[in-house]
C-alpha cells in the first residue's frame, strides 16, 4: 500500500522518505519526538518482503547504540492502522521514522523528518511526479553520462531475467519439472507474435508435447492434432490435404480425448499474412517434428547462428501455395524469418535458459543466455524507439530488454525513485 499525505503544497510518499535514509538526506540534527539526539551510523539493507522497511540498521539514540529494524511511515498513527503493534515482526524495531508525527501512543523512538531535509528536492521530485511527458525526464534523459547508462542496464537485464524466471518456475511446476514441455509452452506463446500469445499459450496446455511426441515420425498426425485442437478443422473442406487431416484428427481426439479451442480464439485483423496463426501452426508442427527434444539439443549449442538453425525448417507443400485452409495463393515458402526466430530466442529461449542455471547453479549457462542477448540485435519496437529519439543509444537485444524493463517497470509507474537515471539527474539537478 503507498500511503500519502497531501497538503495544499507537497505530496509526501513512503517511497520518498526511502529515497532520503538511503542516500543520507536528512540533516545530521535529528531528534526523537522525546528530544534524544539520533546518529545514523548504518541505514540496513532495504526489505522488499513483509515486515520492517529497513533491517540491521545501527543507530545510536542519546548515548546507546542500537542494532535492530527500522519502520517508515508518512504518520505515526500508520503504525496502528497497519496493525503493527500486533505483529512479533516489528518487535525489534527501534526506531519508527516518519514525515508527520499525529500521535503520542508509540513506545518506540520516533524521528519527524519534517522540515529536516532539503525542501527543494521535494520540489523536483513533485515536478517528475506531475509531469505530462512520455516519461517524467523526457527532455533530460540524454545527459546521463553513459558508464551510468551501461552499469543500470546490465543491472535491469538481470532484473528482467529474474522476473521471466518466476513466469517460466510457475510453469516448470505445473508441468512437473518438464524442461522440454516448459520450453514448448514458451515458444507456443511468443509464436503469437503478441496479437494471438494467449491462444498459442492455451493451445500448448490442451495439447502438451507429451502427446505429440506419441506421433512425432508422423507430420500428418502432429498437425492434424495441432490444427485440430486449435479449432481450424471444423466445417467442410474440398481440398484434399485438410480433409485428410480432419480424417486424421478425428482419430486422434478419440485416442487422446482431445479438446478443441473455439475459432474465435484466433486473430488475423491487421496481420501480415506470413504471420497468420494458421502459418505459424503449421511451422510449429514442423519444428517439433523435426526437434522434439528442442531445450535439450540448445544446452548444447554456444553461438547464436546454430540455435537460429534449429528453426530453420520447411513447412508442408500445401502452405506453400496457402495462408489458411481452402484459399490458394501465390506461391512462398513458408518460414520462420530472422525477426520471429530472434524473438523466440529473446522471449522463450533465454529466459529459460536463465531459468535453468539458476535452478542448477551453473553461472556459465546464466552468462550463456545474457551472451546470446548481447549478440543479438535490439527489437525495433514503438518503446524503443521513444528512447533512442531521446539521445539513449541501444546496441543490442540485452539493452532492448532492459529498456523495456525500464520503462514497464518503472517509467510507467512513475518509480523514479528507484531509478538510478533519476539520481544521476537529481545530483545534476
Amino acid at each position: 500500500m503507498v500511503l500519502i499525505l497531501q497538503t495544499k503544497n507537497t505530496i509526501m510518499k513512503e517511497e520518498f522518505i526511502y529515497y532520503l535514509w538511503e542516500n543520507r538526506l536528512l540533516s545530521n540534527d535529528l531528534v526523537t519526538v522525546d528530544g534524544e539526539e539520533v546518529n545514523i551510523i548504518s541505514v540496513g539493507i532495504r526489505n522488499h518482503d513483509s515486515g520492517p522497511d529497513y533491517l540491521d540498521t545501527r543507530i545510536k539514540i542519546g548515548d546507546t547504540l542500537w542494532v535492530g529494524h527500522v519502520e517508515m511511515h508518512v504518520n505515526t498513527s500508520d503504525w496502528f492502522r497497519h496493525g503493527h503493534q500486533d505483529d512479533e515482526a516489528y518487535n525489534n524495531v527501534v526506531l519508527h521514522v516518519v514525515y508527520h508525527n499525529d500521535c503520542e501512543r508509540l513506545n518506540i523512538p520516533t524521528v519527524e523528518i519534517a522540515g529536516k531535509f532539503d525542501e527543494n528536492i521535494l520540489a523536483r521530485y513533485e515536478g517528475f511526479m506531475r509531469s505530462r511527458q512520455w516519461i517524467p525526464c523526457e527532455k533530460i534523459i540524454s545527459n546521463v553520462q553513459q558508464f551510468t547508462w551501461l552499469s543500470w542496464l546490465e543491472r535491469l537485464v538481470v532484473e528482467r531475467l529474474e522476473t521471466e524466471v518466476k513466469d517460466v518456475f510457475t510453469c516448470l511446476v505445473e508441468n512437473n519439472y518438464d524442461w522440454e514441455e516448459t520450453v514448448y509452452q514458451r515458444v507456443m506463446r511468443y509464436l503469437g507474435m503478441k496479437v494471438n500469445n494467449d491462444a498459442f499459450e492455451r493451445l500448448a496446455k490442451i495439447l502438451p508435447l507429451k502427446i505429440l511426441r506419441k506421433h512425432i515420425d508422423n507430420a500428418l498426425q502432429v498437425e492434424a492434432m495441432i490444427f485440430g485442437c486449435a479449432g481450424f478443422l471444423e466445417g467442410m473442406f474440398e481440398e484434399p490435404y485438410p480433409v485428410l487431416l480432419q480424417r486424421e484428427f478425428k482419430i486422434l481426439k478419440s485416442k487422446f480425448n482431445l479438446s478443441v479451442m473455439p475459432m474465435a480464439c484466433w486473430k488475423f485483423l491487421r496481420m501480415r499474412p506470413p504471420n497468420f496463426p494458421t502459418v505459424r501452426l503449421a511451422q510449429t508442427a514442423s519444428l517439433i517434428c523435426s526437434c522434439d527434444t528442442l531445450f535439450s539439443k540448445i544446452l548444447t549449442i554456444n553461438d547464436l547462428k546454430t540455435i537460429r538453425n534449429v528453426f530453420d525448417v520447411k513447412t508442408n507443400d500445401y502452405w506453400d501455395t496457402h495462408f489458411i485452409f481452402g484459399k490458394p495463393s501465390k506461391k512462398m515458402t513458408k518460414t520462420f524469418g530472422t525477426t520471429a526466430v530472434d524473438m523466440l530466442i529473446i522471449n522463450a529461449i533465454a529466459p529459460v535458459l536463465f531459468c535453468y542455471g539458476i535452478y542448477h547453479d551453473n553461472e556459465a549457462l546464466k552468462e550463456k543466455s545474457l551472451g546470446f542477448l548481447e549478440k543479438m540485435k535490439p527489437e525495433d519496437n514503438l518503446v524503443i524507439r521513444k528512447f533512442e529519439k531521446m539521445g539513449v543509444n541501444v546496441c543490442n537485444a540485452q539493452q532492448s530488454q532492459a529498456v523495456l524493463h525500464l520503462y514497464k517497470c518503472y517509467c510507467k509507474k512513475r518509480k523514479c525513485l528507484n531509478c538510478r537515471v533519476f539520481s544521476a539527474l537529481f545530483k545534476k539537478m
